[in-house]
């Protein structure tokens, strides 16, 4: 009877770097998601007693995750979810205080106004993941997550020149139950009489699950949450690879094939292994970077290794501004056919707005510095004219933040690189990734744990269609 204790025993701690596949396979609980109620009991069990991340460095680990920004934390979270005990994640993040972080530096949107199933799909669980929020992300002996969500909704406005395609992503959107009405330019007018419809033919409304949050407190949310559940997060810079080399025999002969096997974390002037089973890449507007120090982008065609991962920092700025006599409490984020937006701030007469650049007009990504004319210039003459209230205003601050932007299709890449099996990829978000952070973060979960997608498809979003050149283009890019 001790011996068969002992064989369960270690059966269920068999790490997954050992041996991932079958560790994967036999991982209590690997068929179905857990009930976010029985992982909270499990955290009052098993981690009553606080963690340090600085108690000791992890030689190896199942997962390591580079990159602490909301994608990271999410992956963690679900990694953690299925399985506290059994499954081991760290999270190296060198900006810990995430002072250039996207995340923290985005206007919090949340919106299923998009043209392509996969997008309207994962921000519309990000609502429902919002909605039962606390259900999710409640950490025993601390106060419930509030994110501190507005659902006064996205309002897509379109000239004639763009109605057409508006009307077409309307129809994709309620076919996948978005709930989005359609409205005509008198519409528009009695709706929200503070509007000048001056060239605008129709817009799109979004009158449920729609509006913004703090990214802060999001991302916090989820930090603590795979923090409860025995994720360690590594304060460091990930600078390079480590790879194993192994000899295969296949149809074409005698072959050298390579593999990740851990990753060197700077951690002061000290540089140290970590042996991982999976590395996924959460680096953000970074990420082409690391996956560079990996070989991606810099090898031979042959082990599809010639192809970089597409993805880049963008800076776009963000502008407060007081209108005293603005639209009021019933505004929602309101972008124009040209894709300049504002929405409310508070309840003090306070805005924010924004505008991403043309390709000729893209700032510098050296600093995180604010142009200031680009407001005056752009962005004013903008909304003064759709909003005639806001010919009276005052800019009262501005920040500037990165967009993780994928270049070639403005799409979230999810999976694998088709050389390197174990490096996954969870990147390229172009401005909608904290909406989406929800659903990816369990896409990746799926994906390793299930053997494939099994809540949303995003096969197409996987890093393969740069390979083929088979690109996947949203056209409702704000």
């Amino acid at each position: 009877m001790h011996t068969q204790l002992l064989r369960v025993f270690h059966r269920c701690k068999t790490p997954l770097f050992a041996s991932s596949q079958r560790a994967v396979q036999r991982m209590p609980g690997a068929d179905d998601l857990k009930n976010p109620l029985e992982v909270m009991k499990k955290d009052f069990k098993d981690f009553k007693k606080p963690r340090k991340d600085s108690d000791f460095f992890p030689t190896q680990s199942d997962f390591v995750v580079i990159g602490g920004g909301i994608m990271g934390c999410s992956v963690a979270y679900w990694l953690k979810q299925r399985n506290p005990s059994a499954i081991s994640v760290t999270v190296i993040e060198k900006d810990v205080k995430y002072t250039r972080a996207s995340t923290v530096l985005s206007v919090g949107g949340l919106r299923q106004q998009f043209s392509l199933p996969e997008n309207i799909q994962m921000s519309m669980f990000g609502a429902e993941f919002l909605r039962d929020i606390r259900k999710y992300l409640s950490v025993y002996d601390e106060d419930p997550p509030d994110v501190q969500f507005h659902p006064l909704g996205y309002l897509l406005l379109a000239s004639g020149n763009g109605v057409e395609q508006l009307k077409a992503n309307y129809k994709v959107q309620r076919e996948f139950g978005a709930s989005v009405e359609f409205l005509s330019a008198t519409q528009l007018k009695s709706k929200f009489p503070w509007i000048n419809i001056d060239g605008i033919e129709a817009g799109v409304y979004g009158y449920q699950n729609e509006g913004w949050l703090d990214p802060w407190s999001l991302l916090i949310a989820f930090r603590n949450k795979a923090r409860s559940l025995g994720t360690r997060f590594i304060e460091g810079d990930a600078v390079d690879f480590e790879f194993d080399e192994k000899h295969e025999i296949d149809a074409e002969g005698f072959k050298r094939t390579k593999s990740l096997r851990s990753v060197l974390v700077k951690v002061g002037e000290e540089l140290r292994p970590i042996r991982f089973a999976y590395c996924v890449n959460a680096a953000g507007p970074w990420a082409a970077d690391i996956a560079a120090k990996a070989g991606v982008g810099t090898g031979p065609a042959d082990l599809n290794l010639h192809v970089p991962l597409p993805v880049e920092p963008r800076k776009r700025f963000v502008y407060v501004m007081h209108s005293p006599d603005g639209p009021g409490l019933n505004t929602p984020l309101t972008v124009n056919p040209d894709g300049c937006y504002f929405r409310r701030e508070g309840i003090a007469g306070h805005y924010v707005a924004g505008l991403s650049p043309t390709e000729e007009e893209e700032p510098s990504i050296d600093n995180l510095e604010v142009d200031y004319n680009f407001f005056n210039e752009k962005i004013w003459p903008n909304i003064a004219h759709r909003v005639p209230a806001f010919n009276k205003i005052k800019l009262k601050n501005a920040w500037a933040g990165f967009y993780d932007y994928n270049y070639k299709d403005q799409n979230g890449i999810i999976g694998r690189h088709p050389y390197f099996r174990n490096l996954l990829f969870i990147n390229g978000f172009s401005g909608h990734g904290l909406q989406q952070a929800p659903a990816a973060g369990r896409a990746i979960m799926e994906y390793v744990l299930d053997n494939g997608f099994r809540t949303i498809d995003l096969s197409r979003f996987s890093f393969d269609r740069f390979v083929s050149n088979n690109l996947v283009y949203e056209s409702n890019i704000v």
